[in-house]
This record gives structure tokens, sequence and C-alpha cells, in this order.
């Protein structure tokens, strides 16, 4: 388990993929229109709770993400994948 992660356990907030699932499930059940008002709104701050910490997780590793760049002195660079022999498929653009 990441330190990040450990630490949201800790904090009493699930991990990110966690808490992705459990905002997958609201959404799935506020959609349904089997519940009433009340749990539908219960469910609205629950999510919207799960919204937050999702986007607080993510804004800490774009921070961590830009840490490493600066460690390895912005020498970081993207390269396409290479294509498998034999594939064909690949798009011009």
């Amino acid at each position: 388990m990441s330190k990040a992660a450990q630490a949201s356990a800790e904090a009493g907030k699930p991990a990110f993929e966690e808490a992705v699932k459990q905002l997958e499930s609201i959404l799935e059940a506020m959609e349904s229109d089997d519940l009433p008002l009340e749990q539908l709104l219960q469910r609205f701050e629950e999510g919207t709770r799960l919204y937050r910490q999702c986007q607080e997780r993510l804004a800490e590793a774009e921070v961590q993400v830009q840490r490493l760049e600066q460690g390895l002195g912005g020498e970081l660079s993207v390269r396409p994948a290479e294509a498998p022999e034999g594939d064909d498929d690949t798009e011009t653009v």
C-alpha cells in the first residue's frame, strides 16, 4: 500500500480507487429512480464528499509528479509506445 493510500485509510478515508467505486455505486443508485427523496439527498451528500476526496487525491498526485519531474531536472519526456510487429492498423494523422 502506498504512503498516500495508507494515510487515507488511517484518516478514515477510502483509497482513491475505492472512493471511485463507491462514487460509481452511488451514481447508479441515484439514477435508478427507486430511492425516496431523503435517501437521494443522503447519497448526493456522500457522493459530493467522495468527489472532493478524489479531487484532493488527484491534486496531491499531480504535485508528486511535478516534484519527480523537478528531481529529474525537467528531463522527463513522453514517447509513443511502439506497435507490435505485424500490426498494420496504425493511423497517420
